[in-house]
């Protein structure tokens, strides 16, 4: 037993110091981990805040939304609520007097009939009309003045109202959206608007007559025929007179051929002794006389 005690305790002397060079690496491994897991938890910490935080904000943002989306139906509502109908105890029909033909610039006509049905007087108040544009019926491209019709139709009877309107010359070959509207109340004072007629036509350029544009191209047309005859004019008449005049030789002509029995005799004696010229027969006799001495 003795033999074996130094050896252990050589043994224990090499493995005091071993254990002590082993257990420093091993605690500072240990105070790493302690560390990295209290950082760790420090990190899923404000992982935690910044999920929680943006929660947060994405349920604001849901709730703003929906808010506004609520606000949104809400006037939705109230619009349909406001928006103005027709009555279903009345009937409206529309007769164009020239068709569905819409020219520029000159009258449409149309009748329009309505009919009451219930058991109230209607009161028919006004009847309107304008030109809209196609893609968006709320912009007004030509609007009519409403016609003020002040008339009350009984339950069971009709009425028939007359409207026209000028389309502009300028809206002529291009699709618009015509609305018609009746506006009238019940006995209880409910107002209503029927849209009579709600399409898009076509207005057609007017055929007929004469426009500004033809009305001066024909003036110009003629004034420019009568430059023309002018001209033609005055070329002849220069050309007339660069024409010499014709010759006409009188002095080898004898006036033994002309017949002047017809004239008195006192009448050519006058005109012998007036006229500063002696006659060719005279100027002979007195020739011949000369001769003869």
């Amino acid at each position: 037993m003795m033999k074996f005690f130094p050896k252990l305790l050589l043994l224990a002397l090499l493995a005091f110091p071993a254990a002590l060079l082993l257990r420093g690496p091993v605690a500072s491994a240990q105070d790493l981990t302690e560390d990295e897991e209290a950082e760790a938890v420090d990190e899923d910490v404000v992982d935690d805040v910044t999920t929680e935080d943006e929660d947060d904000e994405a349920e604001v943002e849901d709730d703003d939304n929906a808010e506004l989306t609520e606000e949104k139906d809400d006037e939705e509502e109230e619009v349909l609520v406001g928006e103005v109908k027709a009555s279903p105890q009345a009937d409206t029909t529309i007769l164009f007097v020239k068709g569905e033909d819409f020219p520029a610039n000159n009258i449409v006509k149309f009748l329009l009939g309505f009919s009451n049905k219930g058991l109230e007087n209607f009161a028919v108040e006004s009847l309107d009309a304008s030109f809209r544009y196609p893609q968006d019926y709320q912009f007004y491209i030509q609007n009519f003045t409403a016609l003020q019709l002040s008339t009350m139709v009984p339950p069971g009877r009709q009425a028939t109202f007359e409207y026209s309107f000028i389309p502009a010359e300028p809206m002529g070959g291009r699709p618009f959206g015509l609305v018609i509207n009746l506006n009238y109340k019940d006995a209880n004072g409910n107002i209503f608007q029927d849209a009579v007629f709600n399409q898009t036509v076509t207005i057609t350029e007017r055929e007929d007559g004469l426009d500004g544009e033809t009305i001066f191209m024909y003036v110009f047309l003629s004034g420019l025929g009568l430059l023309v005859i002018v001209g033609l004019h005055q070329l002849l008449e220069s050309r007339k007179r660069r024409r010499p005049a014709p010759k006409v030789e009188m002095g080898t002509s004898s006036h033994n051929d002309v017949d002047m029995s017809w004239i008195p005799q006192e009448t050519l004696n006058q005109i012998n002794k007036t006229s500063p010229r002696r006659s060719p027969r005279k100027r002979s006799q007195k020739r011949s006389a000369g001769s003869d001495e």
